[in-house]
């Protein structure tokens, strides 16, 4: 593991690593801010997945998230959202499928299965590598991502809720099944069995595995230009069929931006905070 990038902030410091993945096969970097209470003890870490087209670099720059964190005494890892270097032939071909768009899945299908494993890279390596090297308390962990990193926080959490305690979403693909961006991935990276794809569908899983976890929070801009492939409306009726707490704000004259993140992140951070101190 090594630093690419270090810089206090708010009596924090906010870091860039990268390292060598087993899962991606590649070189992989993520960004990690500890809290100056890591000074004296062990703090809650927050998992922040990001969009379509983002690196980990999008998050740390543009969220405003360092004030708050180091206020409440929270660690935050924002990680990459897919491999890079690989050089698979149409990796870079379009923006909502192979590089900065992994969806958080493990793919299975080829050429993608070699190294588009960034389920098990979210889940299971990284975890362990910040457990290792970092004062993060396992036992207060949470998630949150937007857009594509909505989608993936959202089934990450159901589908670990031991792990995860906490889960919130900006902007998420709430029905990955039943949006364009989602068809796309998942037949690229899992191919034709739908019954393969339920496990990357939020509503799919808040159905059929329910969440004993609090409240969830999804914030969701109205004039998101991208709100028809969002689907929040599905994802707010199964949770109401399966008596799930779920908070769903829609704003009025917010669209799918970091101006519409940046607005909001100190209510994600401070239900996040509160959640994990329970």
């Amino acid at each position: 593991m090594q630093i690419i990038t270090q810089n206090k902030c708010f009596d924090g410091v906010q870091f860039t690593y990268s390292h060598d993945s087993k899962e991606t096969r590649c070189t992989m970097r993520f960004g990690i801010y500890l809290p100056p209470q890591v000074k004296d003890k062990k703090v809650p870490l927050l998992y922040w997945l990001s969009g379509l087209t983002c690196t980990e670099e999008n998050f740390i720059t543009k969220a405003g998230v360092q004030r708050i964190a180091s206020e409440l005494g929270i660690a935050i890892v924002t990680p990459d959202t897919s491999p890079r270097g690989l050089n698979i032939p149409g990796e870079d071909a379009s923006y909502d499928f192979g590089l900065g768009a992994g969806f958080y899945v493990d793919a299975t299908q080829k050429p993608w299965v070699k190294g588009y494993r960034m389920y098990s890279y979210v889940t299971r390596e990284l975890p362990k590598l910040i457990e290792e090297n970092f004062p993060i308390d396992n036992n207060r962990v949470g998630i949150f991502g937007h857009s594509m990193g909505g989608h993936g926080a959202l089934t990450i959490a159901l589908k670990n809720p031991e792990y995860y305690k906490s889960v919130s979403a900006f902007a998420p693909i709430c029905s990955s099944m039943q949006s364009p961006w989602g068809e796309k991935a998942l037949t690229g990276y899992l191919g034709n069995n739908r019954d393969a794809w339920r496990e990357y569908d939020a509503t799919v899983l808040i159905t059929e595995r329910g969440w004993k976890g609090p409240m969830i929070l999804v914030d969701q801009g109205a004039q998101d230009r991208f709100l028809q492939q969002l689907k929040p409306e599905l994802f707010e009726a199964a949770c109401e069929k399966a008596n799930i707490p779920l908070n769903l704000r829609l704003h009025e004259g917010y669209d799918h931006s970091y101006f519409f993140i940046s607005t909001f992140i100190e209510d994600h951070l401070r239900m996040h905070a509160e959640n994990l101190r329970k």
